[in-house]
């Protein structure tokens, strides 16, 4: 396991799946456990929660990156966050024995960012699924999307976005949702009203959406 910060909260029994949860900025691993359960009600699922790597001079809480502009991220350190994660999950599947194949990726903002980046990439295993609230598709030097990849492998993505989110403007997930449904992506898309926050609205939506993308209920595949 590489040395990131994590909480956990096991399944009730063997676990049907693996949710990592990718907080945003300025938050930490604390911040998004408690949506494990709103997504898996039934503690189905192993759910984990790691910390960003990175603190920031003048910035409460932890980070995955610098935002020199939103929807660039710096590149030393994306790509330090990005080794550092791909080290976690590894040592996630290895030490679970849960596969890639059953396991979900979400976050929020900068965690959606990262979950896109780890998600996406053709170097990395596929996922089951990328849970996207908030977030956008990195531009950044060293490393591009391989979304043909992840659609061959079966990977799905579920992309939720509030009209009003002052941070990141909703543009970006248009432009995610152009982007994975040209790469052959199954996407199911939500945007609502909201600023820059997760939607209660979206949660009905989003529950259903991990309890089909991971075949927790078999009659939904």
């Amino acid at each position: 396991m590489s040395a990131l910060t994590y909480l956990e909260r096991p399944a009730d029994g063997a676990p049907e799946g693996l949710l990592v949860l990718h907080h945003g900025r300025g938050a930490d691993e604390h911040d998004l456990l408690p949506f494990g359960d709103v997504l898996d009600p039934d503690h189905r699922l192993h759910v984990v929660t790691p910390r960003g790597p990175l603190t920031l001079p003048g910035w409460p809480g932890s980070h995955w990156y610098y935002v020199p502009r939103v929807g660039y991220p710096d590149h030393d350190t994306f790509h330090a966050a990005y080794a550092k994660l791909a080290a976690f999950h590894d040592g996630l599947w290895e030490r679970t024995g849960i596969a890639p194949s059953q396991t979900v990726f979400g976050g929020f903002s900068m965690g959606s960012v990262m979950s896109y980046a780890l998600g996406l990439s053709g170097e990395r295993p596929a996922p089951a699924g990328i849970l996207a609230f908030s977030g956008f598709v990195p531009t950044v030097d060293g490393w591009q999307p391989d979304v043909a990849s992840r659609a061959e492998a079966g990977t799905r993505a579920f992309v939720a976005h509030g009209r009003n989110d002052q941070v990141m403007d909703v543009t970006f997930a248009r432009h995610a949702r152009t982007l994975l449904e040209a790469g052959g992506i199954e996407l199911e898309y939500h945007e609502s009203d909201a600023a820059h926050h997760i939607d209660p609205a979206h949660f009905p939506a989003a529950t259903r959406w991990v309890t089909t993308t991971l075949a927790l209920d078999k009659a939904a595949r």
